[in-house]
């Protein structure tokens, strides 16, 4: 029987609305994405559009070796891979494809995003920030239950999506497509005894 997989990947760049929000939350990782394989070259999320352009944001594509990742390269990233049955992910892809097909009609929704860290969901139309968008597609494929709108759902609240298993976390410039798991303090002590 085939396994399906997706990936979370949790990142922190350099940029301004990265250090915007780091500045106001606690957060270590400040955007998330969504990946269908291990290659990451094809992430989705909301953000923006040119790595040059910090107003021009809406639904994008990602590739974590290029973009905005390798114009900063001290960019920092955490990446699960996720479990999920075969009807999870062919949904997950019907819900991805209504975004890829009117790309162009969506938008960064900073209001929101301003929204959710004052506790007010504020939804508008065609408008998404990254936890927002991904939180939505999860649970409307049934791999993610919260009891929380997607309008209020920040990249800290994606860890507790089901059946996560941790494959790296550290530099984006050092990933090479290897588990790490030096992160984890319980397996890094272990190590070294």
């Amino acid at each position: 029987m085939e396994s399906y997989y997706i990936y979370l990947v949790f990142t922190k760049t350099g940029t301004w609305l990265s250090r915007v929000i780091a500045t106001f939350s606690d957060m270590k990782y400040v955007h998330a994405s969504i990946s269908f394989d291990d290659s990451f070259t094809r992430m989705y999320s909301f953000g923006r559009r040119n790595p040059d352009n910090p107003f021009s944001g809406g639904f994008v594509e990602e590739n974590l070796k290029g973009g905005v990742y390798q114009k900063f390269t001290e960019s920092r990233c955490l990446i699960y891979k996720v479990k999920v049955t075969e009807l999870q992910y062919y949904s997950l892809k019907e819900e991805l494809a209504k975004f890829q097909n009117e790309a162009d009609k969506y938008h960064y929704n900073l209001i929101g995003l301003v929204g959710a860290k004052l506790g007010i969901p504020l939804k508008r139309k065609h408008h998404y920030f990254c936890s927002q968008f991904i939180s939505e597609i999860l649970i409307n494929s049934k791999i993610y239950d919260i009891d929380k709108e997607p309008e209020l759902i920040s990249p800290d609240d994606l860890y507790s999506v089901e059946n996560m298993e941790l494959l790296y976390e550290g530099f984006i410039s050092m990933y090479n497509g290897e588990p790490n798991l030096v992160m984890n303090p319980a397996l890094k002590a272990s190590a070294i005894i």
